[in-house]
This record gives structure tokens, sequence and C-alpha cells, in this order.
């Protein structure tokens, strides 16, 4: 054990000591009208600024601009559901490809009458004299 138990009880009752000052401090500081007042405030403040924006919102949507969003998201919407967009999308994706091939085709041709002009013996030349 140890070899001085009185000063272990003393550093014990003092750290014991400091946890119920802590506590006694902390509730005394959460229960001050200052802190109390603090809360109210803010709770209000977000009451209001929740009003705020929920009006801005409404003021939003009925706007011209909040009703011409609103009608290009239930195109939009719709448009998914129906498959139009899928089908536009492979539609694009289709003529790519096409595109791709075709310039494909031109070089590959290309390359290949530059192959048999390089293949093509040249006439003997003539002796100049």
């Amino acid at each position: 054990m140890s070899e001085n138990p009185q000063n272990d009880e003393s550093l014990a009752d003092a750290f014991r000591q400091l946890g119920e000052n802590l506590v006694q401090t902390l509730r005394t500081a959460w229960d001050t009208p200052e802190r109390k007042k603090l809360q109210q405030e803010v709770e209000e403040s977000l009451v209001d600024l929740s009003a705020t924006v929920k009006n801005e919102l409404n003021s939003f949507n009925e706007s011209p601009t909040g009703q011409r969003l609103k009608a290009d998201m239930e195109d939009l919407r719709e448009r998914v559901r129906s498959g139009e967009t899928e089908a536009q999308v492979r539609q694009e994706i289709l003529k790519a490809i096409q595109l791709v091939n075709t310039e494909l085709e031109k070089t590959a041709s290309r390359l290949k009458r530059t192959e048999v002009q390089d293949s093509t013996p040249e006439p003997p030349s003539t002796p100049e004299s």
C-alpha cells in the first residue's frame, strides 16, 4: 500500500471537492438570469428566422421565377418518368458513336491510299545525256 495513507485520502478528498465545486459552478451559471435571457433570445430568433424563411419560400413559389422553376422540375420529372430523356440520351450517344465511326473510316481509307502509293514502285528514271 501507500507509505502515506493520509496524503492519499487528502488527494482523493481534494478531487472529490473539485468535482463538487465544478458541478455547483456549472449549475449556478446555468441558472443565471443572463443565461436564461440569452436562451430565450436565441429561441425567439430561431422562430423569427424560421418564419422569415417560410415567408420567403412562399413568396418565391408564387413568383414567376418560382412558377417557372416548378414547371421545369415537373417537366423534367415527367420526361424521366416517360423515358423521353433516356431516349434522347441514347439518340445523342448513337449520333456521337456514328460520327466517330465515320471519321475513323475516313482516316483508315486515307491511310490505305497512302500505303498503296508508298508501295507502288516508281518508274525507272531515264538517264540524262
